[in-house]
């Protein structure tokens, strides 16, 4: 992809996260709506042009020069070190989940008690870490792949079935309206191979469906968690009523 493809590339990406139309473009450049899709298609954009773009996004000319260069270079996975340091202070892991779900400054203050010193310290210390930027304003821009996993049975893995999965499970509103399903069967190998499919793609649906609200005011929104588990599995108790043979087959 060309440089200039490129900027149009992530000037695009920019609008869409910001619920801008090409209309809403026309109207703060003072052109038409057809002429602005033929500045996009023609991929020709002066120095003048792409300030006002700039301007009308919120950020400077350089500021959307480093966008286009992060959108090239994207993170798609932490360091074993990385995500232990997330996880040592959970200070620094609530910061790191708000901003991962694209929230502003102001709104991790409105709802957690962090002064504004103590959340800039632990953005400092995430953009270290390679999550994030902070621009001017202390606006945060995230610097995460779309794909971006947690590493399998890294840290934040292991944290989360340590600390939160039996919170995640408890309560009288798992089995009601939250969507709360177990199934148990037996499959063959081709079958299970179609269900791991199955799950990575509803893995992607609730990814993409979390870029669509990105965008969306934060009285909009309700933090959801989604645990998707597929594996060979027996309960204990009925492998403990095994007959002995087998079961000491089965460990």
């Amino acid at each position: 992809m060309s440089e200039a493809a490129q900027l149009v590339f992530t000037i695009k990406r920019l609008l869409k996260s910001r619920g801008h139309t090409y209309r809403d473009v026309a109207q703060a450049l003072h052109l038409s709506e057809a002429s602005v899709k033929r500045l996009f298609s023609a991929q020709r954009l002066s120095v003048d042009r792409l300030a006002e773009l700039s301007a009308f996004l919120g950020l400077t000319l350089a500021e959307l020069v480093q966008e286009t260069q992060s959108d090239q270079l994207p993170i798609r996975a932490l360091s074993m070190e990385q995500e232990a340091e997330l996880v040592s202070d959970e200070r620094m892991l609530l910061v790191a989940a708000c901003a991962i779900n694209q929230w502003r400054l102001d709104e991790i203050q409105s709802i957690y008690a962090l002064t504004e010193p103590e959340c800039l310290k632990y953005l400092l210390r995430l953009e270290r870490i390679g999550l994030i930027r902070l621009l001017p304003g202390n606006r945060i821009r995230l610097t995460i792949a779309r794909d971006f996993a947690w590493l399998p049975n890294g840290p934040i893995q292991c944290y989360f079935r340590q600390q939160c999965q039996a919170d995640f499970l408890a309560g009288d509103a798992i089995g009601s309206e939250t969507g709360y399903f177990f199934v148990h069967g037996m499959l063959t190998p081709a079958a299970m191979a179609e269900m791991e499919a199955e799950v990575s793609r509803l893995r992607r649906k609730f990814a993409e469906l979390h870029r669509e609200c990105a965008s969306l005011p934060l009285h909009r929104k309700y933090g959801m968690g989604f645990l998707l588990a597929l594996r060979e599995w027996e309960p204990e108790s009925f492998t403990r009523l095994r007959r002995t043979d087998l079961a000491a087959s089965k460990s």
